[in-house]
């Protein structure tokens, strides 16, 4: 008899209201703009017809607000934290958007010790997978999260090397403007007969 797979969504949160255009990381207080907060309600029609076991986020405020959302429109009565989807730590953080944008998003190359890299990031997400799968093993499960967390779990489910130029390029693994879109939902599908298997994917975005 076939396994019953557990369909994990991760939803990027929505677009953040940032006038001073810089790389907020896990800076607090950075909320959804206006636009956010319309990405996150149209992101809850993906979800229409998917009953989810559960709802996460990581713990940033702009993944909680994006979660709120999505749980008002979805009818659960429940957000639960998570840390091992929260936002990448990296020494751009509270710098002008610009300097990260001119190395193409590469945050971590020459990064020192105690931020993170592609491989941590991807480590701390299979661990969210795994207590997923365990938690609500057969179901469908939705995680509000943060892109660069995203796109290395898309690398790694497609068989790619965990490699920052990547970013912005997955086009090919068909996300449709090459970086998971604000309110964009990618869903890894795990068989519970071979968990340690690459993982089925596929990439929803909403109308912008």
């Amino acid at each position: 008899m076939a396994s019953i797979q557990t369909h994990i969504h991760l939803v990027r949160h929505g677009h953040v209201f940032n006038p001073r255009d810089i790389v907020y990381g896990r800076l607090p207080r950075f909320r959804l703009s206006e636009k956010g907060i319309r990405q996150a309600r149209s992101a809850a029609i993906f979800f229409n017809f998917r009953p989810l076991a559960a709802l996460y986020s990581s713990p940033l405020l702009r993944a909680r607000q994006t979660a709120k959302e999505l749980r008002m429109a979805i009818d659960q009565t429940k957000v639960r934290i998570s840390a091992l989807i929260t936002e990448i730590h990296s020494p751009f953080e509270g710098r002008p958007s610009a300097e990260a944008d001119a190395l193409n998003g590469d945050v971590y190359s020459g990064a020192g010790p105690g931020f993170e890299q592609p491989k941590d990031i991807l480590r701390r997400t299979r661990r969210f997978f795994s207590r997923v799968t365990k938690r609500h093993g057969g179901h469908h499960v939705a995680a509000v999260t943060h892109g660069d967390v995203i796109v290395f779990a898309l690398l790694w489910a497609n068989g790619r090397a965990l490699l920052p130029e990547y970013k912005g390029r997955l086009g090919p693994l068909g996300i449709q403007h090459g970086y998971p879109a604000h309110g964009s939902v990618t869903t890894f599908s795990i068989d519970p007969d071979r968990p340690d298997a690459r993982l089925a994917v596929n990439y929803w975005e909403p109308d912008q």
